[in-house]
């Protein structure tokens, strides 16, 4: 059992996380926006991870030299790209969201290399171009979306994905500043949540919450649980069965957020949205990062550098 367990907790993490975009579909399905919504999905993950993070004994920082990180991790890495993702999930199947999420690593590998952080090599450059072909699966007409209209908002998403890349690459590039991986993502939930609360009033969309709750309500309530949750259960993996192994639920968040669409939106796709997951998921086997440079972003001493499952570098 004891051999067995990461596998199972792997699963477990793959299956939460990949609730993320069709809870998204529901939450912005009775007229919710990114504002009001981002505002209480950090609200509540600051709460929840905060509550883990004290749980084990360690404070929240938010000094001079923890501040960098937590800035840049709640915007790039929830603000900025939650802003274009509950955009394009007003108009965009859930299944679809999930897939071009995968493309994170497409985004990362060219940021990588602008950075410094990682070297060339033919191989990721190939799975570049099997990721480009995938998305072209999605966009061009009469391939995959049933309302050919429906392709201009995919780059609307894609530009969270730019976002993840940029984020993983600047803390595997700059390090968290002495925090670890909750008390970072706590932090930069809580900075996140003070962000976006007066944008929410000033542009109307916060959402009161007295109830009664609604389905909208509950997908957001449950989109941070889960996220909460799943995250420190990745951890845990992360730390128990190393960086290499863990970074492979990347393949399982697309595959579960494709299953919890058909299962509870009731959503169907085309041989040619399959095709375009199949030609994705064989680019991100070739794009995902090296085995040593995985495990260094984890281990990279004081940095403590988190490992994200979709581009093997920071939380999202």
């Amino acid at each position: 059992m004891s051999r067995l367990w990461p596998f199972l907790a792997l699963i477990g993490v793959g299956a939460l996380w990949g609730a993320g975009q069709p809870l998204a579909k529901v939450a912005v399905s009775e007229g919710y926006r990114h504002f009001g919504i981002l505002f209480w999905q950090l609200a509540l993950g600051a709460l929840l991870l905060g509550i883990v993070t004290r749980l084990r004994g360690r404070p929240l920082r938010f000094g001079r030299s923890h501040l960098p990180a937590l800035v840049v991790v709640a915007l790039t890495g929830t603000v900025l790209p939650g802003m274009a993702s509950y955009t394009a999930a007003i108009h965009l199947p859930a299944g679809v969201l999930s897939i071009l999420l995968s493309s994170v690593p497409m985004f990362a590998f060219p940021l990588a290399l602008a950075l410094g952080n990682d070297r060339f090599a033919w191989g990721r450059l190939a799975g570049l171009g099997l990721g480009f072909a995938g998305v072209l699966l999605l966009v061009l007409p009469g391939t995959s979306l049933p309302d050919p209209t429906l392709a201009g908002w995919i780059p609307v998403a894609l530009i969270a994905s730019a976002f993840y890349a940029l984020e993983g690459n600047w803390v595997a590039r700059y390090g968290t500043g002495g925090l670890d991986p909750l008390q970072l993502l706590a932090g930069a939930s809580a900075l996140g949540a003070a962000v976006t609360l007066p944008l929410a009033l000033a542009t109307g969309q916060f959402i009161d919450p007295r109830p009664p709750w609604g389905g909208p309500d509950l997908a957001i309530l449950a989109a941070s649980a889960l996220h909460a949750v799943a995250y420190a259960g990745y951890v845990a993996v992360v730390t128990a069965a190393g960086a290499v192994f863990a970074v492979q639920v990347s393949y399982l968040v697309t595959l579960f957020g494709l299953a919890w669409a058909m299962l509870f939106l009731g959503e169907s796709y085309s041989g040619g949205i399959w095709l375009a997951l199949l030609v994705m998921m064989s680019g991100v086997a070739l794009v995902q990062p090296r085995p040593r440079a995985a495990l260094a972003t984890l281990r990279g001493g004081s940095q403590n550098a988190p490992v994200d499952p979709q581009t093997g570098h920071c939380p999202r």
